[in-house]
C-alpha cells in the first residue's frame, strides 16, 4: 500500500476498539485525513501523546481501504498541554479546530492549515487574549473560505459612506457585513465605530488596536463574529457555547 508523509494538526480523536484511536487531522498537503493510530491508548504507546487535539506533528501514514494508518508521528508543535492548562485558551482552541474541521470537509487548504497552526501557537504562548485570537482566527478562516466580510464599504452595493457622509453602521451577516441605510432591512442591528474598528483590526491583524479595545467593545465584536461565522458555515458551532463572553 502507498506510504506518504505530511505535517498535520490534530483536530479531534475518538476511541476505536480497546487500544486504538481514530485521529482526524488537517494536513499541510493532503487536506483533511482520518486515520487509525493503533495501540495509542496503551500505556507503552510511543506516540499517543503526539496525536492529541491541538498538537502538530510530522506523520507517516499508509493508505488503507477505508481509513489510513498512522505508522509514525514526530512532534513539531507541542501546543496541547499549554492550551489545555488554561480554560480560555482551551475553549478558544476547541472552536478553532471545530471550525477548521467544518471548513475543510470537501477539500483541504494550505492557507487554512497555516492559519490554524499559527493561531494554536499564539494561544499556547498567550501572545494575545484568547478571545481576540479566536475572533481574529474565525474572521480570517471564513475569509479564506470565500466569505470575506466588509467592515467599511457597503457589503451589498459598495457605497463608501452613508447619506450623511459618515461611516455605515448597519450589520447584516446575511449580506456579508456592514451595509448602507438603503440596503439595510428595518431593524438591522447597528454597531458603533469602536466595534467596527475592532472587527477591522481583528481581520487585518492589528493587534495593538485590538488589545487596547475596552472589554465591552470586545464582547460586542465577539457576538458579531460568532453570528457571521455560524451563518456562513450553515450550522452552529457546538464548542462556541463554552466560550465565556
Amino acid at each position: 500500500m502507498p506510504v506518504y508523509r505530511d505535517e498535520a494538526v490534530v483536530l479531534r480523536t475518538h476511541k476505536l476498539g480497546e487500544a486504538d484511536r481514530i485521529v482526524t487531522m488537517l494536513t499541510r498537503a493532503h487536506g483533511k485525513v482520518r486515520a487509525v493510530a493503533k495501540g495509542v491508548r496503551r500505556t507503552g504507546s510511543k506516540f499517543g501523546a503526539r496525536l492529541e487535539p491541538f498538537m502538530v506533528a510530522d506523520v507517516q501514514l499508509y493508505e488503507g481501504r477505508n481509513l489510513d494508518i498512522i505508522t509514525q508521528a514526530e512532534s513539531l508543535g507541542s501546543y496541547g498541554a499549554l492550551i489545555t492548562a488554561d480554560y480560555g485558551s482551551y475553549t478558544a482552541a476547541s472552536v478553532m479546530v471545530e471550525t477548521a474541521d467544518k471548513l475543510t470537509e470537501s477539500e483541504g487548504s494550505l492557507q487554512q492549515y497555516l492559519l490554524l497552526v499559527g493561531a494554536l501557537r499564539s494561544l499556547s504562548r498567550q501572545e494575545h487574549g484568547s478571545h481576540l485570537t479566536l475572533n481574529s482566527y474565525l474572521l480570517r478562516a471564513v475569509s479564506m473560505a470565500g466569505w470575506a466580510p466588509s467592515f467599511q464599504d457597503c457589503a451589498r452595493c459598495g457605497a463608501t459612506q452613508s447619506s450623511d457622509g459618515g461611516p455605515h453602521s448597519a450589520m447584516v451577516v446575511q449580506l456579508g457585513g456592514i451595509v448602507c441605510d438603503s440596503c439595510a432591512a428595518p431593524g438591522s442591528p447597528r454597531l458603533d465605530a469602536a466595534t467596527i474598528g475592532l472587527l477591522s483590526a481583528l481581520l487585518t491583524g492589528d493587534w495593538e488596536h485590538a488589545s487596547a479595545s475596552p472589554e465591552r467593545t470586545q464582547s460586542q465584536a465577539a457576538g458579531v463574529v460568532a453570528a457571521y461565522t455560524q451563518w456562513h458555515l450553515g450550522r452552529g458551532l457546538r464548542s462556541l457555547e463554552h466560550v465565556a463572553r
